[in-house]
């Protein structure tokens, strides 16, 4: 049973998603107030973090980038739940590493579906390997880590994803559609597009500093790992 942290200071709002979410399988813990939320990622260690943005006493984004800035916990997915739906905020929210971007009114029953496809892309296949090697770079797969010279590198979930897709098809030209389609959900195809793809390759080929040659550019095309490394 998957638990789930719902980060939501409208208790009737936090309520109904966790009537759902419990409805399909998941535990849920529930938290009110962005410093109680981070204390509690750490202690009950959940599996995907439903996060508003507005709350009493920290921004939504600031704990995006606490999450993804503490090794312990920067592996969490987490999918924001807000009323607060400007381009901005949605573009601001992906490159923080967000899953998913669901604007209020919502309907439950999507969201818990969305919660529950997030959490399935976010658990390696059983039939991957547990570790791929290129050169210098390890990808521990199910410990969500990459290593370039036996040192830990900080990605972020989506940064992570990205890296994994293009290394599970090893030496294969993936197009920026399928990435897109690869690594981001449906839903959030009105805040991302071929440019995204891009952004993140860039900034994944900064953090990968000496293994950064292996992702390679394929003109008019899109991107691969790789294959002779």
């Amino acid at each position: 049973m998957a638990k789930v942290l719902v980060v939501e200071d409208e208790p009737d709002i936090a309520e109904l998603i966790a009537r759902h979410l419990r409805h399909a399988g998941m535990e849920v813990v529930l938290s009110g107030t962005g410093r109680d939320a981070l204390e509690k990622i750490r202690t009950e260690a959940p599996r995907l973090v439903v996060l508003d943005l507005v709350l009493p006493d920290l921004d939504g984004f600031e704990i995006c980038r606490r999450i993804r800035r503490d090794p312990a916990t920067r592996h969490i997915p987490f999918v924001i739940v807000s009323g607060r739906d400007t381009e901005v905020d949605r573009l601001l929210g992906f490159e923080l590493g967000a899953d998913d971007f669901v604007t209020k009114p919502f309907s439950p029953r999507e969201l818990a579906l969305r919660i529950r496809r997030s959490l399935d892309r976010c658990e390696p296949a059983a039939t991957d390997p547990e570790t791929l090697v290129f050169g210098e770079m390890a990808i521990d797969v199910p410990g969500h880590r990459v290593l370039v010279r036996g040192r830990d590198l900080d990605l972020t979930a989506t940064e992570f994803r990205l890296l994994t897709a293009l290394a599970r098809r090893r030496g294969r030209v993936l197009t920026r559609e399928h990435l897109l389609a690869d690594v981001w959900h449906p839903g959030e195809q009105d805040g991302v597009d071929a440019r995204t793809v891009d952004t993140h390759i860039r900034r994944l080929r900064d953090k990968l500093e000496g293994a950064a040659h292996l992702v390679e550019t394929v003109r008019g095309v899109g991107y691969r790992l790789d294959g002779n490394a």
